[in-house]
């Protein structure tokens, strides 16, 4: 099963995920680490949910991870695929998988970042992954 395109609603981007969105409309992938214990993490947020520390700063994510755990809403028009991407820093992130046939995917695929335009007007992409090599 092949998806087609569907309507992706736009991000409301707030003071703490801004610079996010801003490296989105630019093309780059942030995530964040602490620099206190080292974890990265997902999403981003200003404190550390390992340790609690309010020192963390914004990473370039390689934008590539495996699929951890994925499901197809078989029931909107078109349908689509909800997935964990574990990301290669280590950080899950809840996504979709696109540009893939949905009869295909399956738990430990490597998959890439791809930036999904949204339905407003200058409003940033996306973050989405789509499986590497189709």
């Amino acid at each position: 099963m092949q998806p087609t395109g569907r309507a992706v609603p736009a991000p409301h981007p707030d003071a703490e995920s801004q610079p996010f969105w801003d490296a989105a409309a630019q093309g780059r992938f942030l995530i964040k680490r602490c620099t206190s214990c080292g974890e990265a993490h997902w999403f981003p947020r200003t404190l550390c949910p390992f340790c609690w520390s309010d020192k963390t700063e914004w990473i370039e994510g390689s934008g590539t991870g495996t699929i951890y755990s994925w499901t197809v809403m078989h029931r909107a028009k078109p349908p689509y695929a909800v997935a964990y991407v574990e990301l290669a820093e280590g950080p899950r992130m809840l996504t979709n998988i696109v540009e893939c046939d949905l009869d295909r995917l399956h738990i430990g695929q490597q998959v890439e970042l791809v930036f999904t335009p949204t339905s407003g007007e200058d409003t940033p992409p996306v973050p989405m992954f789509r499986p590497i090599g189709g």
